[in-house]
């Protein structure tokens, strides 16, 4: 099973859940996102409406002035050509402002898509990198910020369109009354059944577009998984196997889609008999009007043209549609705002701290489970401390906590006094430094990946932490040196791991972490950043998660986790002493003093 990563690991996952539990789901969640977008785009959809109501307006004045042109016309009567020329200048104007209508709601449904799209990005971001994704899978929180983000978007536009589209029937069916109020009558005796086919269309669909997007999103996330794993899934000859897996919610997606067109297929259906029927009824009546005189040939036209725009209710039935998605697609969104973001402090750090890091009491839970529990630690300042223990043991978590990558469920961590959760985020991040067992670069070129974090770095610092890190050698060998396209560069496990670690000396600060980050170098390279760690990047606290027997060797101190709490924190030789820290790095590890 493909597994999603979280501060630098991979963490198996069983199954993905594409849905947040039930506490983060708030009916009223979709409401505020829906309302949040139209006053974002409150002067545009305004616009919309407007022009949407101006075109409604001549729509409905149309049929009028066409029958009494005809009428005009017929009777020879003067002012047949002023009648004619108000017409066309009416039939004109109806195309150009349905023209505005389509341009400007195009534009407001865009302007709202991006800005629910720069909010939810944003929202997202300032969770930290686990909050989101302890909740979310990658795929379903991709889903969300795409797909269900445009149908959300469209929702201002579409309601302003669905005014307009309801102004229309509604004022042909006055200017019907004010033609004959018997037609009037014989279209109002069939609309109450044309009412009551809308509201079975909205209730029904409403939940088939909720399951429908919940799938869509299933099936998002396990293809992302699948695509982050598409090596080992290479490896394993398992892509028929993978493909059935990703593919599985196909019938349920399947079934659902079925239904969403069967719903709205049975409005249409029940729209299209019945609004013909009644626009049969009105000319059949007319016509009986016109032969007994109570209705001019002019009249019977308005009469006919007005029946077919009041049958225009049963077109809705397409707006209230787009409503339904809009509103599922802004609850999904809704559950991702949801999410309380992290709270920040404005408290600076003391200028002469030594970046002293402590965790007092920390657990931190995991799919209802605790992975660190009441964990004490102390790492005094300019102190390297590696923290060791079996895979699963809670070493990267622990690093996640310590650099405020996520926060502890229970206690406090502290640098140089200060509480992570209370100091100043542009400080912190600019303090606290973090290398990962698989970095991810990001900038133009190389030197770009190495100079990206919180600061400018300068092209002197650039080389040299690629010097410390071990990567300068193969970086000059690249055709454009640090100004290679980071695209255009081949670059194997290691050297990709050699520029994160020189992207992390490059921002140095008074607390370093390095989480595994050097587990895919050689021996001599290895040796190389730890000893360039100690003498060539900025003095201070360094926490290294490492599985590396030399690697522990060299440091100061050493914190060794086992199942999620500290069993002992001492200098390596002398907890080399224990058979059960020597079984960490290796079942039949040598005895103390023993050549290895």
């Amino acid at each position: 099973m493909v597994g999603r990563r979280a501060g630098g690991r991979t963490v198996p996952r069983t199954s993905p859940t594409p849905g947040p539990p039930s506490p983060t789901r708030r009916p009223d969640a979709g409401r505020r996102v829906l309302t949040g977008a139209l006053r974002h785009s409150l002067l545009r959809t305004l616009t919309v409406a407007l022009l949407g109501a101006a075109s409604a307006a001549t729509a409905v004045a149309l049929p009028a002035v066409l029958g009494h042109t005809l009428d005009l016309a017929l009777d020879s009567a003067p002012g047949a050509g002023h009648a004619l020329a108000l017409s066309a200048v009416l039939l004109v104007a109806e195309v150009l402002l349905d023209a505005l209508v389509t341009l400007t709601g195009g534009v407001t449904t865009a302007r709202s898509t991006a800005w629910l799209r720069h909010r939810g990005t944003g929202h997202l971001l300032s969770l930290g990198p686990l909050r989101a994704t302890d909740r979310f899978t990658t795929g379903d929180l991709v889903n969300r910020l795409t797909g269900n983000a445009a149908e959300a978007g469209s929702a201002p536009t579409t309601a302003a369109a669905a005014l307009a589209a309801l102004l229309t029937p509604v004022g042909a069916l006055v200017a019907l009354a004010l033609t004959d109020l018997w037609l009037a009558a014989v279209f109002l005796a069939g609309l109450p059944l044309l009412t009551l086919l809308l509201r079975s269309f909205a209730r029904g669909s409403s939940d088939s577009v909720r399951r429908y997007q919940r799938v869509q999103a299933e099936i998002a996330s396990r293809l992302v998984e699948a695509l982050g794993g598409a090596r080992t899934i290479a490896a394993a000859g398992t892509a028929r196997r993978e493909g059935a897996r990703i593919l599985a919610p196909l019938p349920e997606l399947g079934a659902q889609g079925r239904l969403m067109w069967q719903v709205y297929g049975r409005a249409v259906v029940g729209s299209s008999i019945l609004v013909p029927l009644l626009t049969t009824a009105v000319l059949a009546v007319g016509g009986l009007r016109l032969a007994h005189g109570a209705l001019t040939v002019g009249g019977l036209l308005a009469a006919s043209r007005y029946a077919a725009l009041t049958a225009g209710l049963g077109g809705l039935t397409g707006q209230l549609n787009a409503l339904v998605r809009s509103r599922a697609a802004a609850r999904r969104i809704g559950e991702l705002l949801a999410l309380p973001p992290a709270g920040h402090g404005a408290r600076s750090l003391p200028a002469d701290g030594r970046g002293r890091l402590e965790l007092r009491g920390v657990t931190v839970a995991r799919d209802g489970a605790p992975v660190l529990h009441g964990v004490d630690l102390v790492v005094p300042g300019g102190t390297t401390m590696a923290v060791v223990g079996r895979s699963g043991a809670g070493k990267s978590l622990l690093a996640a906590v310590a650099g405020r990558l996520t926060d502890p469920d229970d206690g406090t961590v502290l640098l140089d006094g200060v509480r992570l959760d209370q100091a100043d985020p542009v400080q912190l991040r600019q303090e606290v430094g973090y290398a990962f067992e698989r970095p991810a670069l990001f900038g133009d070129t190389v030197g770009e990946a190495i100079a990206f974090g919180p600061r400018p770095v300068p092209a002197r610092r650039i080389e040299a932490a690629a010097r410390a890190a071990g990567a300068d050698p193969f970086v000059r060998l690249l055709p454009g040196g640090y100004a290679t396209p980071l695209a255009d560069a081949p670059l194997s496990g290691g050297e990709f791991q050699r520029l994160g670690v020189a992207r992390a000396f490059a921002h140095a600060g008074r607390l370093l972490i390095l989480d595994d980050a050097t587990s895919s170098l050689d021996t001599v390279t290895e040796h190389h950043v730890s000893r360039a760690l100690l003498k060539d990047v900025r003095p201070g606290t360094r926490l290294l998660i490492t599985h590396r027997l030399s690697s522990a060797a060299r440091a100061d101190l050493v914190a060794w986790l086992e199942r999620g709490r500290i069993r002992a924190v001492a200098p390596h030789d002398v907890l080399w002493r224990d058979p059960d820290y020597r079984a960490v790095f290796s079942p039949t590890a040598p005895a103390p003093g023993t050549p290895s």
